[in-house]
């Protein structure tokens, strides 16, 4: 089989660039190695399924919010898929893909078949997926990663979660929530580079919800103690003693999907973590430097693990193809400072810089998140929200919302960020009532 493009990947960027080849009339062959992940990380188990969850329980049993999340993710699947697989130039191949060479892939089929493609341009949109622990008893069927734990349709009474960064966090507010006797282990201190006001409150947060943390704690083995009142159940061994546990889940990052690829075939070159090195239009590295005709998008490109970056990669790969984002100009190192988010309860959102960074030139605000209305009328007062303002021209350089709906609020200082937008104008800007939102007001009014 010959294409002017194949894309190995169903994820974001990778499913986003297939259509908009296509819509140029360009043939496209998409691989994707397994059936249950069109559409990629996010819509199947990632994002929106975590999500789901969070939102559903705030009202929702265990077992009515798993079969929602199942349907939704279900539709999303097949709607991503079909929109793909109706255009014409488009042929979406469930395969493994592998590089034969550096134009060539293998495509290597569930039944034992094989195919051959030849194409112009390859882009490799593999993702990441959860890492695995060489521990003792980290392959016992009550251990679970973060994919598995999603898929689980039984609630477990008690969860011990190996690691405390985000995703685990996620984790932990979101089985809290349903029930769930929740322990956080901590290899060292619990969220180092987050501001002293915003690891407080979250710490205090947890434990309002019953989330057992402990730090400085190594996490030894895992042991199988069968079956407990006809449930699964395990003791967690650490430095500060056992934990009994009904199920254990493994949040300790990601590795990228490169393993079988192939790559040293075409001579694309990784990091010592395994992610495809790239130049900043993301063209994937060898020996000699950039290779023009192959790309790496996303996550497994070692850019930043948020499904709107894969977006922006894309863009970037867009631009340099079709030349109409930025005249063909675009690179990674363009990329303004861009916000974040936890889905902790409240939401964790973030953009520049944070209230230990500033410099003598800077004033910190900071507003108790109890101070706004809203949060009173939603009884969410728990939380900080933080900027960081220059003195002299009162550009925003940083912002930091523990509250609630910060997740959505973040977007505002984005824009204000990129096009210079000053303290004064949040201080003086007429918001409606009541809202979050009005409490920038406020926060700002200290300038």
């Amino acid at each position: 089989m010959r294409t002017k493009n194949a894309i190995i990947g169903f994820g974001k960027a990778g499913k986003t660039l297939a259509a908009a080849l296509a819509a140029q009339g360009e043939s496209v062959v998409l691989l994707e190695k397994s059936a249950q992940m069109y559409g990629g990380t996010c819509i199947n188990i990632g994002c929106i399924p975590s999500k789901k969850l969070i939102e559903a329980g705030k009202t929702q049993d265990f077992a009515s919010a798993m079969q929602e999340k199942n349907s939704l993710i279900t539709a999303l699947r097949a709607a991503n898929f079909q929109k793909l697989d109706d255009l014409s130039n488009v042929q979406v191949l469930t395969a493994q893909a592998s590089f034969i060479d550096e134009h060539t892939l293998l495509a290597s089929f569930a039944d034992g078949s094989t195919q051959t493609i030849h194409a112009e341009r390859i882009f490799i949109n593999t993702g990441t997926t959860p890492r695995k622990l060489a521990m003792t008893g980290a392959d016992l069927p009550c251990v679970y990663d973060s994919t598995q734990l999603l898929a689980q349709d039984e609630r477990p009474d008690s969860l011990v979660i190996v690691g405390a960064g985000f995703i685990a966090l996620e984790f932990a507010f979101m089985f809290a929530a349903f029930g769930t006797q929740v322990t956080l282990l901590e290899r060292g201190e619990f969220l180092p580079n987050e501001d002293d006001i915003v690891r407080e409150t979250l710490q205090s947060m947890l434990a309002k919800h019953k989330i057992n943390v402990l730090t400085n704690c190594e996490t030894q083995a895992i042991i199988d103690t069968g079956e407990q009142n006809g449930k699964m159940s395990a003791i967690v061994q650490t430095s500060q003693g056992e934990i009994t546990t009904s199920a254990v889940l493994i949040a300790a990052g990601r590795v990228p999907n490169t393993s079988e690829l192939n790559l040293e075939n075409a001579g694309v070159q990784t990091d010592e973590r395994g992610y495809v090195l790239t130049d900043g239009k993301l063209h994937a590295q060898n020996q000699q430097g950039a290779i023009a005709h192959i790309w790496a998008l996303g996550d497994v490109a070692g850019s930043p693990q948020f499904t709107y970056i894969s977006l922006d990669d894309y863009r970037i790969v867009r631009d340099e193809l079709l030349g109409d984002v930025a005249n063909g100009t675009r690179t990674k190192n363009d990329r303004t400072p861009f916000a974040t988010c936890v889905f902790t309860n409240p939401p964790l959102a973030h953009i520049g810089k944070k209230a230990k960074d500033a410099s003598a030139d800077e004033v910190v605000l900071s507003l108790p998140a109890s101070a706004i209305v809203k949060a009173k009328v939603l009884k969410q007062t728990d939380g900080v929200l933080q900027a960081v303002v220059n003195r002299t021209t009162g550009q925003i350089t940083g912002v930091t919302l523990l509250c609630a709906e910060s997740h959505e609020l973040i977007n505002l200082f984005k824009l204000a960020m990129d096009h210079g937008i000053p303290a004064s104008y949040f201080k003086h800007q007429i918001f409606t009532h009541p809202t979050i939102a009005e409490g920038l007001n406020d926060l700002f009014a200290q300038f």
